[in-house]
């Protein structure tokens, strides 16, 4: 056989190679993305916060504003958890009561004491940069069910030298 004939035969079998990894990448984004939506869905029929960005961009996690936040923290019938992923130096006097403390560099190996992926969470850090990172760590994980406290405990109501957001109408 002429050699020719074998390299055109190794050059199908690398493109096929090549195209079997493209249908199973796209497989995995569908697969995601129709959770993601199922999750946004489920969501919207138990009546919880949603932002246009989630449903048209594919967040996979909510921005709460610190006010409304609050007032879910404040609700005794909301099912919630709260995580607290302030770096180990944060003022543990500081830390919202009741909050499951996870610093944000130990999350990824710490998942495990987050009992439930369906349960709403609300996850605060010092200004909400390290939450934003949290909430992104733990969609790779499976959680969807994400709520990412905007400003942290830099603009959190009732805290003594809390930040004030300010309305359009200043």
């Amino acid at each position: 056989m002429d050699i020719k004939f074998f390299q055109l035969l190794d050059s199908i079998n690398n493109r096929l190679s090549n195209i079997e990894k493209n249908i199973s990448r796209i497989d995995e984004k569908l697969d995601y993305s129709i959770t993601l939506q199922r999750n946004h869905l489920i969501r919207i029929k138990n009546g919880q916060e949603i932002d246009d960005a989630m449903i048209l961009m594919g967040k996979p996690y909510n921005d709460l504003p610190p006010q409304r936040a609050f007032q879910i923290y404040n609700d005794r019938d909301m099912d919630f958890m709260i995580l607290d992923v302030t770096s180990t130096n944060f003022d543990p006097k500081q830390r919202l009561k009741g909050a499951i403390h996870i610093p944000l560099e130990e999350l990824k190996e710490r998942t495990s004491e987050i009992i439930s992926k369906t349960t709403p969470i609300l996850i605060i850090s010092e200004q909400g940069v390290r939450s934003i990172q949290a909430c992104e760590t733990l969609v790779k994980k499976g959680y969807f069910n994400l709520n990412n406290i905007s400003g942290g405990y830099e603009f959190w109501p009732g805290r003594k030298g809390a930040r004030q957001v300010s309305s359009l109408s200043d």
